[in-house]
């Protein structure tokens, strides 16, 4: 079987010449998952997928990691993560950016990172198409840390960065709240929606693939904090906040993106060791679901933050 391998609009790209409702062979399977690690965002299209195709496909790249909520879960599909606009829990995801009231934004982030133990990624498909908006960005941080000058480098390698978790991103020290408001229903902390208190992660601010090999740069702008003790690698407090800023400001540079219109019979696969990902979110009403499967994170990246040295 021969496949055909297309870039994506920056960054991925998308492969078609096989059917995910056939048997995977292990040929297919190893030049699927070195295409995955290759580009970092797969796309699939015109499949028919099913949610006991998408549950065995997904397996091809890892075992699969369930989600802990079960709320977010489908009864009858365990693997299945639900994500619902237009649903009856859009209240307490929506939002005001400039006066325009948007359901379900999320900002750059890469998934559980938080806790020093990010999933390997996540396969998701379109069940019902969002009529307007929706669309889900990813960005490929080997790319942006490939982009740095050498000097900037050279610093990444000394020093750590701390991730830590807030429910309010107007407390989110480095997204973009120009023109934000917190919809009424947003949750005050996390035990409003079921989640722990987490403490803090430190990761390097770059680090190795643990597959690939390849450099990624340890930036992402949700939840991001500090710099771990800035004075011990010859940065002031300032100076560390303004490093910050500017690696932000370089992941958010359209060269390093690509954004996703879906189709049905979509499929899109991400590295989240690599990719980092975002949602623009939907007008109020607008009905869109996406199931998602997620394949499980066997490796430590960061490391969980009792204490700082």
């Amino acid at each position: 079987m021969s496949l055909t391998v297309k870039p994506l609009e920056n960054i991925g790209v998308e492969v078609s010449g096989f059917d995910i409702n056939k048997p995977i062979s292990d040929e297919l399977a190893k030049e699927l998952k070195d295409l995955w690690y290759e580009h970092a965002v797969l796309l699939i299209r015109g499949q028919d997928v099913t949610p006991e195709s998408q549950i065995a496909f997904s397996r091809v790249f890892g075992p699969l990691e369930m989600h802990p909520l079960k709320a977010t879960t489908s009864d009858k599909y365990p693997e299945l993560f639900v994500l619902e606009n237009g649903g009856d829990k859009d209240k307490y995801n929506t939002a005001f950016y400039s006066g325009e009231e948007i359901v379900g934004r999320l900002d750059w982030h890469m998934d559980l990172h938080y806790t020093g133990k990010p999933n390997h990624g996540a396969l998701l498909t379109a069940v019902t198409v969002a009529g307007e908006g929706g669309l889900t960005g990813f960005g490929d941080l080997a790319k942006a840390y490939d982009a740095l000058d050498d000097e900037t480098k050279d610093l990444l390698e000394k020093i750590e960065v701390v991730y830590s978790f807030s429910m309010q991103r107007r407390h989110m020290r480095y997204v973009n709240l120009d023109g934000y408001c917190p919809g009424p229903y947003s949750p005050k902390k996390p035990s409003d929606i079921g989640f722990p208190d987490f403490p803090d992660a430190a990761y390097p601010a770059a680090y190795k693939h643990p597959v690939s090999g390849r450099k990624i740069l340890g930036i992402v702008e949700q939840f991001l904090d500090r710099v771990v003790t800035p004075l011990q690698f010859g940065l002031s407090n300032d100076e560390s906040i303004e490093l910050l800023e500017r690696l932000v400001a370089h992941i958010r540079k359209p060269e390093f993106h690509y954004f996703h219109k879906w189709q049905k019979g979509d499929l899109v696969l991400w590295d989240n060791w690599r990719a980092m990902h975002c949602t623009t979110g939907t007008k109020p009403g607008i009905h869109r679901v996406i199931n998602r499967t997620t394949i499980e994170g066997n490796t430590m990246l960061g490391r969980v933050l009792t204490t700082e040295p």
